[in-house]
């Protein structure tokens, strides 16, 4: 405050970035009586894509890229909009962003926590029962979880079979 700034520094580096970005975007009236404009990108525009261009609502203060709605301080298509109309853009950002609003949020003094050899911790009255459903697997072959039904249920064999000439009862 001392330094003559009136917002926070990231708003401040914010805005000076989104001033830089104003020079490569086209400013169009689309309705002077609602205030609606639309703002037309032209930089870093690959041949085959056209231009994105977004719609910005000065009385309501809102832009298509949601950026005003959701920051509560002006996007780099509102501040090209700002310039176009000649108007200082600081009166659409919010007084949250002002240190005036900022700096009392941290005036509050912390207390500092004595030492820990000093804590009173009382003692347990209860007894820890532990849940066996919670253990973890005992090592080995995996138990199935699977839900079996009818088509797992096989037909019983009369024994086994010989692997030659597959008769029952020789091997």
């Amino acid at each position: 405050m001392e330094a003559g700034h009136m917002f926070v520094k990231d708003v401040r580096d914010t805005m000076v970035a989104n001033r830089r970005m104003t020079k490569s975007m086209n400013v169009e009236v689309y309705s002077r009586c609602l205030e609606m404009f639309r703002v037309t990108e032209t930089i870093d525009r690959r041949p085959g894509i056209p231009p994105r261009s977004y719609g910005v609502d000065l009385r309501n203060r809102r832009c298509d890229c949601r950026r005003v709605q959701t920051f509560h301080y002006l996007c780099a298509h509102f501040v090209a909009l700002c310039a176009k109309v000649l108007l200082n853009v600081e009166q659409f950002i919010d007084n949250v962003y002002t240190l005036e609003r900022m700096l009392p949020v941290w005036e509050n003094k912390f207390p500092v926590l004595p030492d820990l050899s000093t804590w009173e911790v009382p003692p347990t009255n209860f007894e820890i029962v532990l849940d066996k459903g919670l253990r973890r697997n005992p090592k080995g072959r995996p138990q199935s979880s699977r839900i079996h039904n009818e088509m797992d249920i096989r037909e019983k064999s009369d024994g086994k079979r010989c692997g030659l000439c597959r008769l029952v009862g020789r091997n």
